[in-house]
């Protein structure tokens, strides 16, 4: 529970720095990153995959992302006007995080870990 009241105090700020006050500070060709999403795809990525609290911080993010946002997202010129777009986009990030990165390729990642691990103990105790 402190969790998620954490996240909610912490999404909130974030929001409300990145509307406000990121938007000034453009990387290149006025491009603002949008601190939100990454900041809920590394919570997600960094999360076990049994838990919840990736799929919770991305359906309040995307909440404060679509109150706070002045105007429906467009994208390559196509206005979407889609209330709760930012909900159903970061929640649909997060999922696919959990489910297909983490799901599929940790074993791989795991397995290829352990077979140069093998590698490197039968090349230094030979």
């Amino acid at each position: 529970m402190r969790n998620v009241l954490f996240l909610i105090v912490f999404f909130y700020i974030l929001v409300l720095l990145q509307t406000s006050f990121f938007v000034y500070f453009p990387l290149f060709f006025g491009i603002v990153l949008n601190w939100v999403s990454i900041a809920v795809i590394l919570i997600n990525l960094f999360e076990k995959q049994e838990g919840n609290l990736g799929i919770f911080s991305a359906i309040i993010a995307g909440f404060f992302l679509d109150i706070f946002s002045k105007g429906f997202p467009v994208f390559w010129g196509v206005n979407i006007g889609i209330t709760g777009f930012y909900i159903i986009f970061l929640t649909a990030l997060a999922i696919f995080i959990k489910i297909f990165l983490k799901g599929y390729f940790s074993p791989v990642i795991r397995l290829a870990v352990r077979h140069n691990n093998e590698e490197d103990f039968k090349s230094n105790h030979g």
